[in-house]
């Protein structure tokens, strides 16, 4: 069957014109001759670092193109258009765009299956653009992707966090060699907070919960520690937090934090450690129980706690509580909300059987529409319009899911379907 025709969507607010479509002959994979022992090494390497990323042979430096077409089709500001743009499967298109009198270009299927950044053909070029594309249903997606570590400076003060869409990963700090069910992430908070990020969830056990005195927090997934080389700390990670926020001061980073693991420690034990070692520091800190504006939280993180208080912290803030209540957190649920109203979650993750990933992408898509129901009024729309846009809950959709139990339901295999 052949692919369908060339659409591009352009995510970004400028318009773009692709320009030239020139086509090569796709390289051939080589053959493997590793032999067994190789294999071997694969498979264990695979098993341990649990990616699943295959690769398309890159075109050869000298390739030459056995055609070229100039055309002239315009996409404008966060505008889909499909094409009569054709390729056979045996085809490479090198698509060149323009934008601002400058020219970038990116090969169509890229050498892997990762985002590919357009090489940009000018000299000084103005802008950083990004592809996403996806061969069977021939969809070419472009944004802006320059200035990721900085994106929400672009964001005025009054607007309300939950009237963002906040890019976001599931157990953050899983990108250790790890059991495959327990990695879930390929590079480290860092990495994803210059990419974008700001929104963490981390999942911790208390190290010592009965001897107030230490700080200790490992960091877990379920009841497995995220690394098989040791036990990495929350210490380590909130380090790496802070230091992004002092270097993109206009930046905000959402926490949400959870109790895991095999020990004995106690929901109260963990606010108790978190509230003596960690959050004590009021302009590093947000941590009213409701959704604030950006202005209230730049270079700050805003904690999101999925544990239970400790009686002595229940009175904090005039009685409203400590963080933003996420303590009645819905459980494996297609759309739930937590008993504040604060908090509309899809988290179906409890995914049996691999044919159930589709019920999982259905969920993710029906959520993602529910969020962009919402109305978020622009400051200056009426004295009501901050408050009327703070109603809105945070819409948080996890794409995650996994079976422990079958190895094409873990996490890698499921997001190779959800998010190709």
């Amino acid at each position: 069957m052949a692919a369908p025709p060339l659409t591009v969507r352009n995510v970004t607010a400028n318009p773009l014109e692709l320009k030239l479509i020139e086509r090569f002959e796709a390289a051939q994979t080589s053959p493997n001759h590793g032999g067994a022992i190789a294999g071997i090494t694969r498979t264990f390497s695979g098993l341990m670092s649990n990616i699943t990323s295959p690769s398309a042979p890159q075109l050869a430096a000298k390739s030459e193109s056995f055609t070229n077409q100039d055309v002239s089709v315009s996409i404008g500001p966060f505008e889909s258009k499909t094409t009569d743009i054709q390729r056979s499967a045996k085809e490479v298109l090198r698509l060149t765009f323009e934008v601002e009198g400058q020219r970038y270009r990116i090969d169509t299927p890229s050498p892997s299956q990762r985002s590919t950044v357009l090489t940009p053909l000018s000299p000084n070029p103005l802008y950083e653009f990004t592809g996403v594309y996806l061969p069977n249903s021939s969809h070419l997606a472009l944004y802006n992707s320059a200035n990721l570590e900085s994106w929400m400076s672009k964001h005025c003060n009054k607007t309300p966090l939950s009237a963002l869409s906040i890019p976001g990963t599931h157990n953050s700090p899983t990108h250790h060699t790890a059991l495959p069910s327990v990695r879930c992430q390929a590079v480290g908070v860092k990495e994803q907070l210059n990419n974008g990020v700001r929104f963490l969830d981390i999942r911790v056990q208390p190290e010592s919960p009965d001897d107030p005195s230490k700080d200790g927090l490992i960091l877990v997934h379920s009841a497995f520690p995220i690394s098989l080389t040791g036990s990495k700390y929350f210490r380590h990670l909130i380090d790496i937090v802070f230091a992004f926020l002092d270097t993109n001061p206009t930046e905000t980073i959402i926490i949400s934090l959870k109790r895991e693991g095999v020990g004995k420690a106690t929901d109260q034990q963990l606010s108790k450690i978190l509230r003596t070692h960690y959050v004590n520091d009021e302009n590093r800190w947000f941590t009213k129980n409701r959704i604030p504006t950006l202005g209230e939280t730049r270079s700050k993180v805003v904690l999101l706690r999925r544990f239970c208080l400790d009686d002595s912290l229940k009175g904090e803030h005039n009685g409203t509580g400590w963080a933003i209540d996420g303590e009645s957190w819905p459980d494996n649920c297609a759309d739930g909300t937590c008993s504040s109203g604060e908090i509309r979650v899809q988290d179906f993750y409890e995914v049996a059987e691999s044919e159930n990933i589709e019920k999982k992408i259905t969920f993710s898509t029906d959520h993602l529409e529910k969020a962009a129901e919402g109305v978020c009024p622009l400051p200056g729309d009426g004295d009501g319009a901050a408050a009327e846009a703070a109603k809105q809950p945070f819409f948080i959709n996890f794409l995650s899911a996994s079976n422990f139990w079958r190895a094409n339901c873990w996490p890698d295999r499921i997001a190779a379907k959800v998010n190709p």
